[in-house]
This record gives structure tokens, sequence and C-alpha cells, in this order.
């Protein structure tokens, strides 16, 4: 009886592991890179294990014919990608995942936020002020001045807040933070420093200095308005 040339069912399986280490794609990946691998091969290595009835570079082959190239397989349906032989929920979300991961490598970053001044760093800030207890933030910058991260280092009651530098620069130091604006609210609504305020500031200087990580400012931010430390030469030279 002749068989159809397309017909899979009766053609006896040939698994990866009956290849030539050679020519297996995870051996291939190992001693030559990602960059010598057919599309195939790339999603033989992201779906890991075949079935019975099919090896994982020909489960990958067949999501190639059946959607023609990778951006059209990125661009299907989870139910659609599920039809196809072999593949099933786990493997296509295996396969959308890693899709998706490339995606955001290539994808540009969103441009971050620069602060300029002192204002840019307050409007950043700006909804401490509706805080009914006093909360001390730190905004993490990097060479260019852009913001990182804006992290809350601690929250304390209605007229302070406790600070350790150990708590302020340790997400400063983990992302390799070039420079730091402390900021903290005055739940009154007033933003006079007081001298608390001032000696932290001395204080949490200090110990940039020694981490080498520069603190550019303290804001203290209001019901209406905020105090930059810096502007008023309080804690700063």
């Amino acid at each position: 009886m002749l068989v159809p040339a397309d017909d899979r069912s009766t053609r006896p399986l040939v698994s990866i592991k009956q290849l030539p280490t050679e020519l297996r794609p995870r051996e291939r990946l190992r001693a030559r890179g990602a960059d010598a691998l057919s599309p195939a091969e790339l999603l033989a290595v992201v779906i890991g294990t075949g079935t019975r009835a099919a090896s994982a570079l020909e489960i990958g082959t067949r999501l190639l014919r059946h959607f023609g190239s990778l951006p059209s397989l990125a661009a299907a349906p989870l139910e659609e990608v599920t039809t196809v032989a072999g593949v099933g929920e786990v493997r296509a979300l295996q396969v959308l995942a890693a899709i998706e991961l490339g995606r955001r490598v290539v994808e540009p970053a969103p441009a971050r936020r620069v602060v300029r001044s002192a204002a840019d760093a307050a409007a950043v800030c700006a909804p401490m002020r509706r805080l009914d207890r006093e909360h001390f933030r730190v905004i993490l910058l990097n060479t260019r001045h852009e913001i990182l991260d804006v992290v809350d280092v601690s929250v304390g009651g209605l007229a302070s807040a406790p600070v350790h530098p150990r708590e302020v620069f340790k997400d400063a130091i983990r992302r390799s933070a070039a420079a730091v604006i402390l900021v903290h609210n005055h739940p009154s609504g007033h933003p006079e420093p007081s001298r608390d305020d001032v000696l932290i500031t001395e204080q949490l200087r200090a110990a940039g200095h020694l981490v080498g990580i520069e603190v550019l400012d303290h804001l203290i931010i209001g019901e209406r308005t905020f105090t930059s430390l810096r502007e008023q030469r309080q804690g700063f030279p």
C-alpha cells in the first residue's frame, strides 16, 4: 500500500535523542550559540520535550508550518496555537512566553523622567501632601539624574518617621544609584524644617559620602507647597 507523503501517522518517530549529538538543538545551542539555530530548533529548545508521536523539533516545525513565520506565531491567540498537533496548552504558553520575552528585550525602554530641579522632585512626590502620617521616601537617580525608583523608607506618626542610614541607602546601593533625593511630608501641612530635619540631612549626607552616593537635596512636602533644604542652605553647604 502506498502512503501519502504528508501522512506521518505511520512514519517511524525519530526522537531528538536518536539524532547525532551535533544535530540536537540543545547541544547545538551550547556549542555554537543561539544565532546558529534555526527557528524550529529554537522552538524545540523552548518546548523542551516531545510527545510519543513527535519530537520537540517536529512540533517546532509544525508550528512554523502552520503559522508561516515567527511573527505570525507571536500574534496568534493561545487557542489557535493549541490546535497544532502535539502542542497543547502548556507548550503553547511556553512558546508565547518566550516570544514575549524576546519582544521585550528589543523593545525600546520607556524614557525615564529626569529631575532637573527641586520642583521636579517635589512634583514626583506630590501625592505625599495628602498623607495623614509622616512618610520618608528616597528618589533614586542615575548619573543623568533620571529616576530609577522612588522607595518608601519608613512611616511614622503624626510628627515624625524613624530614619536609619542603612535603610535609606539599601535600595540605592542595590540599584547602583549615583545620587538620591530625600523626601518626607509634614502632615500638619507646614513644610518648615525642624532642627531634627536638618540634623538627619547632615547625617545622611555624610553616610552617602561614605558609600559614594550623593544626597542632592532633602524636600519637605506640605499641603500646598514644599521646602528644599538645599535651596535654604540647611544641612547643605
